[in-house]
């Protein structure tokens, strides 16, 4: 192919990645990330081994996806040790991230679907000596806890072969929520411990590491800080959009009947409600409403009425959205994550995913069958979602705010038909 005719997929396929320049890192790092972040966030770091012995030698480092800050949180855990992240395929054609992502050597992954070139780049960069961090659940926390880490992980890190030392975030989440993208100052601790030996991953099954790895890495920040007991600067506006999360009215049953505005959250059809304080704590507005104990636990009670909903293959969830594509010649630009270029009606049912509408002015229309749709990535907030189809960055953006139902749905129709993406035993 001409040189001047190449997408900007094209120049990123044909990328030969390798361990970052330690000089650009470590000023990275160390004046930028530290000095500006680390002391308004309140993050604190405990190292349970001794980097030094790490020096010089390839290894894997997992962690629980809290939120998106968990790259910074990282590379101040493992200084003075350079890292080569592994990150989202489609936030590299975003135009504030696309040169910093170049500078650091990260490696694209197509999330939730197999990607041959982040494998062999991940080989090229170990066998160099260099170190790989990488957040095996494949999207930051939706609800505040982990989700089950991406299909065949555990045959990854035995493929592989080096060291795995794990990260664990606590206090992430409640910083950065998935729901409000404002920070909110209050603390985060920063584990840093071995997980895998070599030795260790040769003697286990591809399964007993993927377990054990979603044990290690399991982590509920809302539970936490009923320990903790650590206040949250909200600025007043603690359940803001915290509703496009918790869409179902506990107590009246309606769906998208939530509003979450300044410190409240409520129904719309019945009055139900509560507040929410920097604690994280919900208060039930009276004695007459219905409150689950945490956010999590919420969320948690949602997915169970749609495992319920979704349990014979009879149903069906249909919204109006915009689809996006990632651009063939030019970045993204004012923190956009796709450009829109059609419309349509998405539906979700039991034979899997359907899209019908248009595309650049043609119809356009594909279907995605549920054993090959474990769930979807999220750039953002719960506004929008993606997926791969046939390897190429499709972005829905529904008419409503009804994303958080999509997941739920999808997720647990996949589970329905014996999908290979399960969810925790318990």
């Amino acid at each position: 192919m001409n040189k001047e005719n190449r997408t900007l997929q094209h120049k990123l396929a044909a990328r030969q990645l390798h361990k970052p320049s330690n000089l650009i890192y470590q000023v990275l790092v160390r004046v930028v990330v530290k000095l500006f972040l680390m002391k308004k966030l309140n993050v604190h770091f405990t190292r349970n081994i001794d980097l030094k012995e790490y020096k010089g030698k390839p290894f894997i480092l997992v962690s629980n996806h809290a939120s998106r800050l968990d790259y910074i949180y990282a590379s101040v855990a493992l200084l003075p040790l350079t890292l080569n992240y592994v990150a989202g395929y489609n936030e590299f054609f975003r135009s504030h991230l696309a040169f910093l992502f170049r500078l650091v050597q990260t490696v694209p992954k197509k999330n939730f679907v197999s990607d041959i070139y982040a494998v062999k780049s991940i080989r090229r960069i170990l066998d160099g000596g260099g170190r790989i961090a990488l957040f095996p659940e494949g999207m930051s926390s939706i609800s505040g806890s982990n989700q089950p880490s991406a299909i065949a992980t555990g045959k990854f890190l035995k493929y592989f072969g080096v060291p795995v030392l794990q990260l664990k975030i606590k206090g992430g989440y409640l910083t950065s929520t998935k729901y409000c993208l404002e920070d909110r100052p209050g603390k985060v601790e920063v584990e840093v411990s071995e997980l895998f030996t070599p030795e260790q991953l040769v003697s286990m099954s591809n399964d007993e590491v993927q377990e054990a790895l979603d044990v290690a890495i399991h982590h509920d920040d809302f539970e936490w800080n009923k320990e903790m007991r650590i206040a949250f600067d909200g600025r007043d506006e603690m359940a803001k959009n915290l509703h496009t999360l918790l869409y179902r009215c506990p107590k009246c049953g309606g769906e998208f009947t939530m509003r979450g505005v300044g410190n409240v959250i409520s129904c719309s059809a019945c009055g139900n409600g509560a507040t929410l304080d920097e604690y994280y704590d919900l208060t039930p507005m009276d004695e007459g409403c219905v409150i689950p104990e945490t956010p999590r636990v919420w969320y948690d009670q949602q997915r169970e009425e749609v495992r319920r909903w979704v349990r014979d293959g009879d149903f069906e969830l249909r919204e109006r959205v915009q689809i996006g594509t990632l651009p063939k010649d030019r970045y993204l630009k004012e923190q956009k994550t796709s450009e829109i270029v059609g419309e349509g009606d998405l539906i979700l049912n039991g034979e899997g995913l359907h899209f019908t509408g248009t595309k650049g002015g043609d119809p356009y229309s594909f279907s995605i069958k549920p054993e090959n749709l474990p769930t979807y990535g999220m750039c953002t907030d719960v506004t929008r979602f993606y997926t791969f189809l046939d390897g190429e960055f499709i972005e829905f953006y529904p008419e409503n705010e009804t994303v958080a139902k999509w997941f739920l749905a999808t997720e647990e129709n996949h589970r329905r038909v014996g999908g290979l993406w399960k969810d925790f035993p318990n």
